[in-house]
C-alpha cells in the first residue's frame, strides 16, 4: 500500500495526464471553446452595433457565418467526458485481480527501481 500512496497514484496520474488521447481531446476542446468564444463575442458586438447606430450590420464575412460553433463546443465537451484512456484499463484488470497491487507494479513499474537494476 505505501508503493500505492509513494508511487502508484502518481504513476497513473502521470500516463492519463501524458497521454495522447488526452492531448489531442483537450485540444479539441480548448479550439471549440475558442472558437464558440469567438462567435459569441462577435454576435453580442454586432448587437451593439446594430442598437448603438441603428444600421443593419452584415455578418456574413464572419469566421463563425453559418458554423454551429455551440454544437462543436457540445460535442468536444461530449468527446472529453466519454474519453477512453488504455491506462484507465490497466488499472480496472489489475483490480478485478486477487493480486492487485503486484499487477499495478507490473503495469507501472519504479523509475527508480530500474535505475538500480542498471547499476547492478
Amino acid at each position: 500500500m505505501v508503493w500505492l500512496k509513494d508511487r502508484g497514484i502518481i504513476s497513473v496520474a502521470n500516463f492519463v495526464l501524458n497521454s495522447n488521447e488526452m492531448d489531442e481531446t483537450v485540444a479539441h476542446l480548448l479550439v471549440a471553446a475558442r472558437n464558440d468564444g469567438y462567435a459569441q463575442g462577435y454576435t453580442e458586438c454586432t448587437q451593439h452595433v446594430v442598437n448603438a447606430l441603428k444600421v443593419d450590420w452584415d455578418t456574413s464575412s464572419s469566421a463563425t457565418h453559418s458554423v454551429d460553433t455551440d454544437a462543436a463546443l457540445a460535442a468536444a465537451k461530449a468527446q472529453y467526458n466519454t474519453l477512453q484512456l488504455p491506462v484507465m484499463d490497466l488499472v480496472t484488470v489489475a483490480q478485478q485481480s486477487e493480486d492487485f497491487m503486484m499487477q499495478l507494479r507490473e503495469a507501472f513499474p519504479d523509475r527508480e527501481d530500474d535505475d538500480d537494476e542498471d547499476l547492478e
